[in-house]
């Protein structure tokens, strides 16, 4: 990690908490922040004993975007660089086979809102205010912010967001399914920590292989997606964690999943 620590992470259990830590910018995104955001990936992508990935920011934000400030429109080689490193990191977060949840703390805006959709969960504080912002500074967005919420949310409520520019609060967003859960400010990180730690019980194998069915569904007829289900599970069945599942129902434990 660098010196200046704009990305801060720790681990709680079987969960791994990443922090965005830009505060005074918003964490807005920038090319000190999305690297380091990356290497934290990575590294509970790669930690056997992290099962939950969380992303969460510090201050009054999640994430508004990115850096308008160190944005420089005449040096267009820069900034297609920054854009290409972050759409790559932002496509990182869906290929990694464990669960990620992103726990909005605030504002939450352009780049902000593409980080969160490219989780697979969304908590968000009550106080939040969430959009697309793009438009506001005459701006396209370049790492999702068209494509994932049109899949998300569908291509009307997408252009109602991407042409107003508005935010909306955090509630708004529970009934398009963009938002899983909206809770008090105070309880953001326990109640994101007992989630993650109830998805982490579960076999990683299962996360893993329901992640990945899920969201290659959308690219697939059903009538592929449904072989796509069934060859995996018939490739499951020889798994441990299988009849580790089976072994605790009939014994009546909790079951002790090794991803094996």
């Amino acid at each position: 990690m660098n010196n200046r620590q704009v990305v801060l992470t720790h681990v709680q259990g079987p969960v791994g908490w990443i922090r965005l830590n830009r505060p005074e910018a918003l964490n807005a995104l920038n090319a000190e922040l999305v690297p380091q955001l990356d290497e934290a990936l990575t590294r509970f992508e790669t930690d056997s004993s992290v099962r939950v990935i969380v992303i969460t920011g510090t201050g009054r934000a999640f994430c508004a975007g990115g850096d308008l400030n160190s944005f420089d429109p005449s040096a267009e080689d820069t900034v297609q660089v920054f854009l290409e490193r972050a759409a790559e990191t932002l496509e990182h977060i869906p290929r990694i086979d464990k669960p990620v949840i992103a726990a909005l703390n605030g504002v939450t805006a352009a780049g902000g809102l593409e980080i969160a959709m490219a989780c697979d969960l969304v908590v968000a504080a009550r106080s939040v205010r969430i959009g697309d912002a793009h438009a506001n500074f005459g701006l396209l967005p370049g790492a999702g912010g068209a494509v994932r919420l049109a899949r998300a949310v569908g291509p009307a409520r997408a252009k109602y967001l991407s042409f107003t520019g508005q935010l909306f609060p955090a509630d708004f967003f529970l009934s398009w399914g963009l938002v899983n859960e909206v809770v008090d400010d105070d309880q953001l990180d326990k109640r994101v920590q007992e989630l993650a730690e109830t998805i982490a019980a579960k076999s990683p194998i299962v996360l893993a292989g329901a992640k990945q069915l899920i969201d290659e569904s959308f690219d697939q007829s059903l009538e592929a997606g449904l072989k796509a289900e069934r060859d995996a599970m018939y490739a499951h069945m020889q798994t441990e964690d299988m009849r580790e599942g089976l072994a605790a129902f009939v014994e009546k434990r909790t079951p002790n999943y090794t991803g094996q």
